[in-house]
């Protein structure tokens, strides 16, 4: 079974974000009027209280650009020269800054929301499901009829740091709130690159979204109360690698909207910076240096990971596979690494071994169903078989302490993928009509105590809640 140490769902991610909205949404009779102006492109913002709502891996935008970037130093792509373009909307781009905005563009994952599986690049239309209603990935070309041509460079900024485009407020679906730390530098990047892409003529779909939820004007009065510029950091270090990382995960890669547990009113818990959270059925993991560590995670392995997908401790699959497809496998190995360097810390504890000998003596109905409907793809030692099935020894959702992941991931089954380096991994199939609930659990159990180190303590009621409805 291929495992990953961050498995998310797309509608998870936006049912969870969306649902943070509908308090404030409910209680707020803000209007424009009384709501504070935010403040303007390039200024400092106003103290604001701490809370922020949306949440996911990956970088969902649904009402306006889902871009971000890197510090100036940060920026590894080459500075920006002189020379022009004939890009229409954006004339003194250079060449050199229309590249750099390209990078910037695809390390924020924007295609991932904003293009759709058969349509134009950046032309919007990727329905996002939720609770609440659906939101559609919008149109970021620079057609000045339904994307953003009309736009200005102040204006584009302004929808990134501060959640409000040119004609209304914004959904924190769209995740500003990690957005806005980015520098007004590599916003600007972004947007020369989106203005030299070819603009598309596709209308934006209305999102579908019940009352309160269409309530655009209580955005303002959210961003008021909740919009913080930044959260304390998850990791220690004050290295050049640690610091460009730090910029990498908090603003580029905006991993705190999935990783970190929120509040009442989906404001981050500031005390458990990219501590894990629960996304409905999925368990976002815990990416703390502590955490990676006892899933066996080193510098080297993640940076292995985000660049090809695959690493010692699993593949990449769910959601995590378009950020590696569409986004991290584009980072400069010096981003690879300083990305990895953040998350662990320049004294990054040790990784922990596996128990030895692991007695799983009273888990033989577990190991008889493993042999019978895995050990032809993941051996009958767990070790795996390259191109078809990764290991069980040490993988990360098997060491994960909870395992919803786990059980998810043996209830539906895995896609096929494809990796870098012409490397991929075949489909595994679901078991949610093949196996009960009491034979998922053994099954479960094996795993977690064989091959992780874990408590062999899930039960057939914790599988059926994990059923999909």
């Amino acid at each position: 079974m291929k495992q990953t140490a961050m498995h998310l769902t797309r509608v998870t991610r936006w049912s969870v974000r969306v649902a943070c909205l509908a308090a404030v949404m409910l209680v707020s009779a803000c209007n424009d009027a009384t709501t504070p102006k935010p403040p303007e492109p390039g200024q400092p913002p106003q103290p604001k209280t701490s809370m922020v709502p949306s949440l996911v891996t990956s970088a969902m935008a649904a009402d306006a650009p889902a871009a971000a970037s890197s510090p100036s130093q940060a920026s590894k792509a080459p500075a920006a020269a002189a020379t022009p373009t004939t890009s229409g909307a954006a004339p003194n781009a250079s060449s050199e800054l229309i590249a750099r905005g390209k990078y910037l563009t695809r390390a924020a994952d924007c295609a991932a929301c904003h293009t759709s599986a058969n349509g134009a690049p950046f032309a919007g239309g990727v329905p996002l499901k939720s609770p609440f209603g659906t939101f559609y990935g919008t149109n970021i070309t620079p057609d000045k009829t339904n994307g953003i041509g009309g736009w200005t460079a102040e204006e584009f900024y302004r929808a990134l740091h501060d959640g409000i485009a040119p004609d209304k407020a914004l959904y924190p679906a769209m995740p500003y709130t990690s957005y806005r730390q980015m520098t007004r530098a590599d916003s600007d990047a972004i947007y020369a690159y989106l203005m030299s892409v070819k603009p598309a003529a596709v209308p934006n779909r209305k999102h579908d979204l019940s009352f309160p939820y269409n309530v655009r004007m209580a955005m303002r009065a959210w961003d008021w109360m909740f919009l913080k510029d930044t959260l304390p950091d998850a990791s220690k270090g004050q290295s050049a690698d640690w610091l460009r990382g730090r910029y990498l995960a908090n603003a580029l890669g905006h991993c705190a909207e999935c990783h970190t547990p929120r509040g009442t009113f989906g404001q981050l818990d500031k005390a458990k910076p990219l501590g894990g959270a629960a996304l409905a059925r999925i368990a976002a993991p815990d990416l703390t240096p502590e955490a990676l560590a006892a899933r066996g995670w080193t510098v080297k392995d993640l940076q292995t990971f985000f660049g090809t997908g695959i690493a010692p401790q699993g593949s990449a699959f769910g959601e995590m596979y378009p950020v590696v497809h569409l986004s991290t496998q584009y980072l400069t190995p010096d981003d690879l690494r300083s990305l990895s360097t953040y998350l662990l810390g320049d004294a990054p504890p040790a990784p922990k071994p596996l128990p030895e000998n692991a007695d799983t003596s009273k888990l033989m109905a577990g190991r008889n169903m493993y042999l019978a409907v895995c050990a032809g793809c993941h051996a009958a030692d767990g070790t795996g078989k390259p191109h078809v099935a990764v290991s069980m020894l040490g993988n990360s959702t098997v060491r994960q302490k909870d395992p919803r992941n786990l059980v998810i991931t043996i209830l539906d089954g895995v896609e096929a993928q494809k990796f870098p380096g012409l490397e991929a991994m075949q489909d595994m199939p679901g078991f949610d009509k093949r196996l009960t609930d009491a034979q998922i659990s053994e099954l479960t159990n094996y795993l977690r105590v064989a091959y992780g180190g874990q408590a062999g303590d899930v039960n057939s009621e914790i599988v059926k809640q994990l059923r999909q409805k």
